[in-house]
C-alpha cells in the first residue's frame, strides 16, 4: 500500500463553523489503492531493546526530565514490580514532591519491562495510563505520597512499542487487543456507553442516524433523497430461514441480458423476531439474494423499513406519506448487524402467484386479441370509434405512468428546508463511516503482520538455539524482514492512531448536537413544568381567597339585610 502524506491547516472534513480551531497544523496520511511490497531493505537494529531505546529518546528535553525522574536503579525497581501501581509507590518513596509520570518515562518503564519479560507490569502501566486524567497542579495538595503521582496519557509511540514489544515476547493476543485500543482512542478500558452504531439510507447508502444501546425505534430523514424510514433496534429473539428457488421464465431471463428489467432473484427467505429495548417485539418477513443468514439469534440489529401508513405530511389538502416508492409500509429494506457491521440488502418474499404477471406472455397475448377483436367490432359501426378508443387508452396509460413515476414520487418527498438541519450531521456521519471503514481495513492489515512478526521472532529465537554458524545469514535474512514489519506496523499504527483521533472529533461533535441539545431541552421542559405548576399553585391559591372574599361578602349582605339576626349578634 502506497501512502501519501499532505499537511494542512484545518482538517478534512466541514466541521461547524462554532468548531474550535484547535488543529492548526495537522497532518493527514491519505492511503491510495496501488501496493507496493513491504520496505524489507532498510537497515535494522541489533535487537529490541535497541530499537525500544531509539524509539523512546524522541527529544533531547525529554530525555533531561527522565533522567531527573528515573535514574537506572529507580528504573530497574520499577521494572521489576508486578503492576503499575507498585511502580507508582516505588516512585512516590523516591520522588515525594508529586507531579504527573510523562509519556517518555512511561515508555522508558514499559521498555524496560518487556525487556525484562515482565509483560504483565508493561499491561498494568498502559491500562493505568488509559484510565488516568490528569485534573491540573490542584490536586496534589491535600493527598498522600503515593497519589500524588499520576500516569500521563497514552500516545502513538507508547502504542507502537507496546504492540511491537508484545509481539516480540510472542503474546500476541495482548498485542491484538493493543490494536483494538488504538481504533478507540479517548475511551477508557470498561467503557459501557459507546457512541453508538451508524445506519445508512437503504436507498442512497449514505449515513443516516447513529442509533445508541438504549434506542428501540426511532423516525429518521435522508437529506440525499429526502424521504423517510422507521429504524427498529434490536436483539434477534428467533429467526427461521427457507431455502427457496425461482423458475425465471426465458422472456425475463432476455430482459434481464438486456439490462432492460433489473430484479433481484431471492434465494431464500427469512423471519425474525426482533425485541426492542423496551421489552416490545416486531416481526419481519423478507428474502435475500443469497443463502446466507445477515444475523444470528442474540445479535443486536437495526431493521430499516418503510414508514408506515399513519407518518403522513400534509400538502394543502392531500395528506402524502414520505415513503420510498414501490415499498409497501413497513416493509423490511435493509439490515445492519452491530456484531461485525455489515449491512445487506432485503428483498420483497415472492408471492405465490409470482408467475402470473401482466408481461407474461400467457397473458398478454390474450388481452391483445380481446383488444382486437373489440377493435373490429367497434369498426363495424363507427370505422373513427377504433382509433378514439387507442388513443384515449394509450393517453390515460401514458398519464398514470407519469403521474405514478415522475409527479408523485416528488410529491411525497420532504422539503429541502426540512432536511436542511439535518443535512451537516449526516455529512459528518457519512465521514465517519469512511473512516470506520479505512480503520477496519488497516486494522485487519496490521493483525496480519503481528502474528507475522511473531513468527518472525518465533524464526529468530529457533535460529538462536540451534547455534549453526550455517544459519547465520538466514539470521541475517530474518532480522531483515523482522526490521521491515516493524517499520510498517509503526506507520500504519501512526495512521489508524490519526484516523480513530478523528473520528472521536466527529463523534464529539455529533453528540454535542444531538445529547446536549436533547439534555438541554429536558431542563428547559423541566424548567417550564415547574414554572406551570407554581403558576397553577398560586391561580388555586388566589381562587380560594376569591372564593373566601366572596363568602365573607355574602355574609356580610345577610347580616345587614335582617335585623333580627343582628340584633341576635349584637346580645351575644
Amino acid at each position: 500500500m502506497n501512502l501519501h502524506s499532505c499537511c494542512c491547516s484545518s482538517p478534512l472534513f466541514p466541521f461547524p463553523i462554532y468548531y474550535p480551531p484547535k488543529l492548526t497544523h495537522c497532518c493527514f496520511l491519505i492511503p491510495t489503492n496501488t501496493k507496493q511490497p513491504l520496505p524489507f531493505g532498510s537497515l535494522i537494529s541489533k535487537d529490541f531493546v535497541a530499537a525500544a531505546k531509539s524509539q523512546v529518546s524522541s527529544s533531547p528535553e525529554e530525555g533531561k526530565l527522565a533522567s531527573e525522574l528515573l535514574d537506572d536503579d529507580l528504573l530497574g525497581r520499577v521494572s521489576a514490580a508486578k503492576d503499575a501501581a507498585e511502580a507508582l509507590s516505588l516512585i512516590s518513596e523516591k520522588r515525594r514532591s508529586g507531579g504527573v509520570v510523562s509519556a517518555f518515562d512511561c515508555r522508558s518503564i514499559i521498555m524496560a519491562a518487556l525487556d525484562r519479560g515482565n509483560a504483565d507490569l508493561a499491561l498494568s502501566v498502559f491500562y493505568a495510563m488509559r484510565s488516568s486524567f490528569d485534573s491540573g497542579p490542584g490536586w496534589v495538595e491535600n493527598a498522600n505520597s503515593m497519589e500524588r503521582w499520576k500516569w500521563s496519557r497514552p500516545d502513538v509511540d507508547t502504542y507502537t512499542l507496546l504492540v511491537k514489544g508484545l509481539a516480540a515476547l510472542l503474546k500476541v493476543s495482548d498485542a491484538l487487543r493493543m490494536i483494538d485500543c488504538v481504533c478507540r482512542v479517548g475511551v477508557s478500558p470498561g467503557e459501557e456507553v459507546p457512541f453508538g452504531k451508524v445506519v445508512r439510507c437503504p436507498s442512497c447508502m449514505i449515513a443516516v442516524a447513529v442509533t445508541q444501546p438504549q434506542q428501540g425505534i426511532q423516525l429518521v430523514s435522508c437529506s440525499k433523497c429526502r424521504y423517510q424510514y422507521e429504524l427498529i433496534s434490536g436483539n434477534i429473539l428467533t429467526i427461521e430461514s427457507e431455502e427457496i428457488s425461482m423458475d425465471v421464465p426465458a422472456w425475463k431471463r432476455g430482459l434481464q441480458f438486456l439490462q432492460i428489467m433489473k430484479q433481484n432473484i431471492p434465494a431464500a427467505v427469512h423471519s425474525i423476531v426482533v425485541e426492542t429495548p423496551s421489552g416490545m417485539a416486531r416481526t419481519h418477513r423478507f428474502a435475500t439474494e443469497t443463502v446466507d443468514l445477515p444475523a444470528q439469534e442474540g445479535e443486536r440489529v437495526t431493521v430499516a423499513v418503510a414508514v408506515p401508513s399513519s407518518v403522513v405530511r400534509e400538502v394543502g389538502p392531500l395528506k402524502l406519506s414520505p415513503r420510498v416508492p414501490n415499498f409497501y409500509p413497513g416493509e423490511p429494506m435493509c439490515l445492519t448487524n452491530h456484531k461485525d457491521g455489515r449491512q445487506s440488502r432485503l428483498l420483497r418474499v415472492p408471492s405465490k402467484d409470482v408467475g402470473k404477471s401482466m408481461l407474461s406472455p400467457s397473458i398478454l397475448f390474450p388481452i391483445l386479441v380481446v383488444f382486437a377483436t373489440g377493435d373490429a367490432t367497434s369498426g363495424i359501426l363507427d370505422p373513427s370509434l377504433p382509433q378514439l378508443i387507442a388513443a384515449a387508452a394509450v393517453s390515460s396509460l401514458a398519464m398514470g405512468v407519469t403521474f405514478n413515476s415522475l409527479v408523485l414520487p416528488q410529491l411525497t418527498k420532504l422539503p429541502q428546508r426540512s432536511v436542511d438541519i439535518t443535512s451537516i450531521r449526516q455529512q459528518l456521519l457519512s465521514q465517519y463511516d469512511v473512516l470506520q471503514s479505512r480503520i477496519k481495513e488497516l486494522k485487519k492489515a496490521v493483525e496480519n503482520e503481528v502474528w507475522m512478526l511473531a513468527r518472525m521472532c518465533q524464526l529468530e529465537n529457533k535460529i538462536y538455539a540451534v547455534g549453526e554458524p550455517s544459519y547465520r545469514a538466514r539470521r541475517y535474512r530474518v532480522k531483515r524482514v523482522r526490521e521491515g514489519l516493524e517499520n510498517s506496523l509503526k506507520n500504519r499504527i501512526e495512521l489508524i492512531e490519526s484516523y480513530a483521533r478523528i473520528s472521536s472529533m466527529i463523534e464529539i461533535e455529533v453528540e454535542l448536537e444531538l445529547d446536549v441539545v436533547a439534555a438541554e431541552a429536558v431542563n428547559n421542559v423541566e424548567n417550564i413544568a415547574q414554572q406551570i405548576e407554581q403558576i397553577m399553585e398560586i391561580e388555586n391559591l388566589e381562587e380560594k381567597w376569591k372564593i373566601q372574599a366572596e363568602a365573607n361578602d355574602e355574609a356580610e349582605r345577610l347580616l345587614s339585610s335582617d335585623p333580627a339576626i343582628s340584633e341576635q349578634l349584637s346580645e351575644r
